[in-house]
């Protein structure tokens, strides 16, 4: 299904298909348990850039299943509260909480990240791991974090990134949930930040954490694809061939430069 990113009422269409697809079984499976690129090493280096401490309060937008949000409140001892559209990551990240005893220090809450329920200057930091890009109205969002974040506070924000015009092949729904259809540009995220009130501090490309991702997924998708053929597997609705290609395209376009991945430290600026 062709999607026009800019189309008039086709933002609940994607946010809700995308919090669907990232609350399945296959989302585990080919994603691992951090579900971006760099994994959880990569979440800690934001968290020092960020310069986390057990006094702040961390909000962790669009959390997934609650990965990144346990090991900074685990690395930094900060308290940290996580958002995500799926009622099924939520769920599935309450349970992690729980099991590591960590419930009383990381909560977990159905939300939508560009319009939340928080008072203003909530957050002394909020991360946002590859997925900024899944926001169709990203203005939007990046006017909602702005606002929650507290006078001085930090913004970290880890995306794919646009390098290149990428092929017509990623305007497409599929595409919007592989987080490629509208990767933007390191400059326009800036730009996009800067007029909601947020400067940019620090700027670190991982292009080649992004090739490794795509490595590892198009490895687990043929594994996945064997065993749904043998039956030991069921994905309902699930179309490899698309995601297959989907995998092939992206790869291209990270080992030609087209695509990358970033990660951008932000400052609100102090209280008059």
């Amino acid at each position: 299904m062709d999607v026009t990113p800019r189309e008039a009422g086709r933002d609940d269409l994607i946010k809700s298909c995308c919090a669907a697809a990232w609350e399945s079984e296959a989302a585990g499976w080919l994603l691992g348990e951090s579900f971006h690129p760099g994994g959880l090493a990569l979440t800690e280096r934001l968290g020092r850039a960020l310069e986390l401490t057990p006094k702040m309060r961390v909000l962790d937008l669009a959390c997934g299943r609650g990965a990144s949000a346990l090991h900074l409140a685990e690395r930094f001892g900060c308290a940290v509260l996580g958002i995500d559209l799926s009622e099924g990551n939520v769920e599935a990240a309450r349970g992690r909480a729980d099991a590591r005893g960590l419930a009383s220090k990381v909560l977990f809450q159905r939300g939508d990240g560009d319009a939340t329920p928080f008072p203003d200057a909530s957050f002394d930091a909020i991360i946002c791991e590859c997925a900024f890009c899944l926001f169709p109205d990203k203005a939007r969002a990046a006017r909602e974090i702005a606002r929650l974040i507290k006078p001085g506070g930090v913004l970290g924000l880890a995306d794919i990134v646009r390098l290149q015009a990428p092929p017509a092949e990623f305007d497409s729904l599929a595409s919007w949930i592989a987080c490629v259809a509208d990767a933007q540009p390191i400059d326009a995220l800036t730009e996009i930040f800067g007029a909601a009130g947020l400067a940019a501090t620090g700027v670190e490309t991982h292009g080649e954490a992004l090739i490794a991702l795509v490595d590892e997924v198009r490895g687990r998708l043929f594994g996945a694809e064997i065993l749904a053929g043998l039956q030991k597997i069921s994905w309902p609705g699930f179309d490899f061939a698309n995601a297959n290609r989907l995998a092939r395209l992206a790869r291209d376009a990270a080992r030609r430069g087209a695509l990358g991945y970033a990660t951008l430290t932000m400052r609100k600026a102090e209280a008059d």
